[in-house]
């Protein structure tokens, strides 16, 4: 994907509230303006990067774009799961991501813990391939050291966000 890395940022909105709740995987959710500034070359499925919240520490996050097939969504999102454990929610803050790499495509599941493994592999997978040397890198990318307050006038992959 020539769009890769692709850089975002948005409010933290409620999603569907099936991370925590059914999944036991805390997820993120952008608002619709973020999904609908994705380039065409960003193919729903499954990713990781890095990400941080308002101007906290950077962490490695797997993500999914698209409907959710086992949930038969008819809407698509960008749900972020951080690797990290936050003492509470942050709704309503900035979450800021680099999307580094492409994991798999999305697909529907029998059952909601073949849902759940996958997603665990998912991030064991982003885990490992985050400290790859050129992953690791763009954790320290520019994008990441700008305060919150000054972010909201940078252009992003040619979006003013």
């Amino acid at each position: 994907m020539r769009s890769l890395p692709y850089f975002c940022r948005g409010q933290v909105v409620r999603g569907f509230g099936r991370g925590s709740k059914d999944l036991g995987i805390p997820t993120a959710n952008f608002p619709e303006s973020v999904v609908d500034t994705l380039p065409a070359d960003i193919s729903t499925g499954i990713y990781y990067g890095w990400a941080c919240v308002d101007n906290g520490d950077i962490h490695k996050m797997v993500m999914s774009i698209g409907w959710n097939p086992y949930y038969k969504n008819t809407k698509k999102s960008i749900e972020t799961h951080v690797i990290h454990t936050f003492k509470g929610d942050f709704y309503g803050q900035i979450l800021s991501v680099a999307m580094v790499g492409y994991i798999r495509p999305e697909r529907g599941f029998e059952s909601l813990d073949e849902l759940i493994a996958a997603i665990h592999s998912d991030i064991e997978e982003a885990k490992i391939k985050l400290d790859l040397p050129e992953h690791l890198k763009l954790k320290e990318h520019h994008f990441f050291k700008t305060s919150v307050s000054t972010r909201a006038n940078q252009i992003l992959n040619g979006h003013r966000l």
